[in-house]
């Protein structure tokens, strides 16, 4: 979805430099953010509440759930935007008929600000993407590079904590991790700055390229501790999740994700960030300074 030549139906160029940030828009007061205890949905809940937002947390816990229509009108109902994020992936195949069909739900319902988050160079995002442009809905697909976080947060962690070792099979590729405090802040930006983002997909990375070693390097040094990277093959990491549980379906899906997005077609920077936000996008070593500082690697 990073290339020029891969575009969602009526998604305009964003590669405006003139962007800036602009005042919060006032028809915008209650917003339901999926994924709300997420990486991204936390950071967008608690930029929307600063901002003066309601929030409506969406999870199974509160009566949500991606799998069960029934569940979304509740949820919706009186809401002016949402932020949607799907799990485990919005590339997964089931992904388009879920979020197009809750899209038109909240449409029917009159919540037609619609911000979706969605994967830069991401092939299999397409479809999703296309089934939200298709909903009737005001709606931005927020393409981003791998989280820094996912780093710090999440199943990658584990391995860095306590074993000292991240095995992941991202070879010598190079990535611009983006972190997900300014994903938040540009899916706030896009739910509440009119119609400025609609119908348009953003693209957001960090500001400098890394290879996944690189990146842990850069977490050893901000730690003190001796940390590791043994690059894999995409099917050998497939097996590992096999032992750890992971479904058969899961693991053949994740072997292609990560064949195909870890072939070096995101080895750039966007700059949806700064057009967004009128700012640098975050640093990564910013980013692992700051985490290990609030012990986020203590074994």
């Amino acid at each position: 979805m990073t290339q020029n030549t891969q575009k969602t139906p009526d998604t305009q160029n964003t590669q405006n430099t003139q962007d800036r940030p602009s005042a919060p828009d006032t028809a915008v007061s209650t917003l339901v953010v999926t994924g709300a205890s997420g990486r991204t949905g936390s950071r967008v809940a608690a930029a929307a509440r600063a901002a003066g937002l309601t929030v409506r947390a969406a999870s199974r816990a509160r009566g949500f759930d991606w799998q069960d229509p029934s569940t979304w009108e509740p949820v919706l109902r009186g809401a002016d935007a949402a932020y949607l994020v799907y799990p485990t992936d919005v590339g997964a195949p089931d992904a388009p008929e879920a979020v197009g069909g809750l899209a038109r739900v909240a449409v029917g319902l009159g919540v037609r600000r619609l911000v979706l988050l969605s994967a830069r160079g991401e092939e299999q995002a397409l479809p999703t993407e296309e089934a939200l442009a298709g909903s009737g809905a005001e709606w931005t697909a927020v393409r981003a590079a791998w989280f820094a976080q996912n780093f710090s947060e999440g199943p990658l962690l584990d391995e860095l904590r306590t074993g000292g070792e991240l095995v992941f099979p991202g070879g010598a590729v190079r990535e611009p991790f983006v972190d997900v405090r300014d994903i938040a802040d540009v899916v706030l930006a896009a739910l509440t700055g009119g119609d400025r983002y609609v119908r348009r997909a953003l693209e957001v990375s960090g500001p400098r390229l890394l290879t996944f070693g690189e990146a842990v390097a850069e977490v050893a040094a901000a730690t003190g501790r001796e940390l590791a990277y043994r690059a894999v093959s995409p099917r050998e990491y497939g097996e590992r999740l096999a032992g750890f549980g992971v479904s058969p379906e899961e693991v053949e899906f994740l072997v292609e994700l990560f064949t195909s997005l870890l072939d070096g077609r995101n080895a750039h920077v966007s700059d949806g960030v700064r057009q967004v936000l009128g700012r640098a996008p975050r640093d990564f070593g910013d980013y692992a300074r700051e985490a290990a500082a609030a012990g986020a690697w203590k074994p």
